[in-house]
């Protein structure tokens, strides 16, 4: 395995942030698309899109992405990311992006990938060809992403929740320790084992941008171009939850104290999730799952905030404790 480090100065280690991708999401989950037997995961997604996907013109999209993907172009990487991303800003920086920076990503491509006709074309032709791959990212965007990304928005939102109270409670040591099993943190470096990439950078005032994702699952992803601030990506926090239906099975014994419905409830908080979206994985009714969730909150088990129009529950620190306590004792 190759590794690349990132050793942050304590003004940088301060700067450290959160920020999604929606384009980052379409070129990751294309890779997904093309090679699903290493995203097992992602499969009910995976046979769900490709009917939709297969009608659409995708060509340069796909040529960009080949399998097996060891480099994705860095003009994929919008150079603003927020936690509040919008297709149509990030789609207006891919398409603004220099010339140069186009042909050095293509450059770094497979040659039997920079050898096919749209690839060439973008390499030749770059303010067209990038019109070009906007336009099917937008038309892939609307039948493969848009459907499910208010359920993806609710998993990255609480992973960053998740990840800002880990940072709360012990700084980047917290963070860091579960964050992926190829990441590690001691002595203001970061290091991340790669198959491909060996690579070092000290940033002294940039920070760490850090950027949860659905379908980078299982991997862990860095960028470093200098033109911009290191970025890390890995799987966000109860990805796994994100296509089930059958719900997760709670610990007997909790059952038999709480009930079984309650106790369901419970286990499937793993991230925050809204009556509906807990109504479809259970196969309960939205009435049944709302009474219920009132009656969890009322006992301190679980918590509930507004994201929009949308209230999403998550279980509290007590509930954790329950759940773990259940566990352990063999229910």
């Amino acid at each position: 395995m190759e590794q690349f480090t990132l050793t942050l100065s304590a003004p940088a280690a301060g700067r450290t942030r959160f920020a999604y991708s929606v384009v980052k999401e379409v070129v990751q989950s294309v890779r997904t698309l093309g090679d699903p037997a290493s995203h097992a995961l992602h499969l009910p997604w995976v046979t769900a899109t490709r009917p939709a996907v297969a009608a659409l013109d995708l060509d340069l999209l796909a040529a960009l992405v080949p399998v097996p993907t060891t480099y994705l172009p860095d003009f994929f990487t919008p150079r603003d990311v927020t936690l509040e991303p919008e297709l149509g800003t990030e789609l207006a920086q891919l398409r603004a992006a220099p010339a140069a920076r186009v042909r050095a990503g293509i450059d770094r491509l497979p040659v039997a990938t920079r050898d096919t006709p749209a690839v060439r074309a973008l390499h030749d032709r770059p303010r067209a060809g990038l019109r070009r791959l906007a336009e099917q990212i937008e038309a892939y965007w609307e039948v493969a992403i848009a459907p499910h990304w208010p359920r993806m928005r609710r998993v990255l939102d609480g992973d960053v929740r998740y990840r800002a109270k880990r940072i709360a409670e012990g700084g980047l040591d917290r963070l860091f320790a579960d964050l992926h099993p190829r990441v590690s943190w001691s002595g203001g470096t970061m290091r991340v084992a790669h198959h491909s990439l060996r690579a070092a950078r000290t940033s002294l005032e940039d920070g760490l941008l850090l950027v949860p994702s659905i379908f980078c699952w299982p991997g862990v992803y860095s960028a470093s171009a200098p033109w911009r601030q290191p970025m890390l990506t890995y799987p966000a926090r109860g990805v796994a939850t994100l296509w089930e239906t059958g719900g997760a099975a709670p610990p007997a014994a909790l059952a038999g104290v709480l009930g079984a419905t309650r106790a369901r409830l419970l286990a499937e908080l793993g991230t925050p999730a809204s009556t509906t979206d807990l109504a479809a994985r259970t196969g309960l009714a939205a009435g049944s799952v709302s009474a219920q969730l009132t009656a969890l909150r009322a006992a301190g088990l679980t918590a509930a905030h507004r994201d929009g129009r949308v209230v999403l529950y998550a279980r509290t620190a007590a509930a954790d404790a329950l759940l773990r306590s259940a566990a352990g004792a063999g229910g």
